[in-house]
């Protein structure tokens, strides 16, 4: 097994601090992970859960599937790596990736109550505008 020798302590001290804050994403990679949220593809965990002070965040971005894929567009190197995310940025994600889940959830919801046949098979008398009965 191989071992790694320490010989600078204060070094490894500041690149376990760099971890713990995480860094920012651009603009560009924050909006597209931000995208990726709301639609809920992306993967996100504290860094060290057991350390209060510790309040960055793991990021993984899932690739848009399906019909999303034809519509969102997602840098290769933002879904190639795991990102680590400072708290401001992680928190807002993950407030994001709340409100895409409850949108979703509505249209379901809504979805699911509607009522194709009446609209479309039980009109009013009165024309409208195409000369055509409107549906109510």
């Amino acid at each position: 097994m191989k071992s790694i020798k320490v010989t600078d302590v204060g070094s490894l001290k500041n690149e376990l601090n760099k971890y713990k804050k995480g860094k920012k994403l651009d603009i560009r990679y924050f909006n597209q992970a931000a995208r990726m949220a709301w639609l809920g593809k992306i993967n996100m965990s504290p860094v060290d859960a057991e350390d209060p002070e510790c309040k960055s965040w793991l990021l993984h971005v899932q690739a848009p599937e399906g019909f999303a894929a034809h519509f969102v567009d997602v840098d290769e190197d933002l879904i190639n790596e795991i990102h680590i995310l400072d708290a401001e940025q992680g928190q807002y994600l993950v407030e994001i990736m709340r409100a895409g889940l409850t949108a979703r959830a509505e249209e379901l919801e809504k979805l699911n109550r509607r009522d194709f046949y009446f609209g479309k098979f039980f009109k009013d008398n009165k024309p409208d505008e195409g000369g055509e009965p409107s549906a109510s």
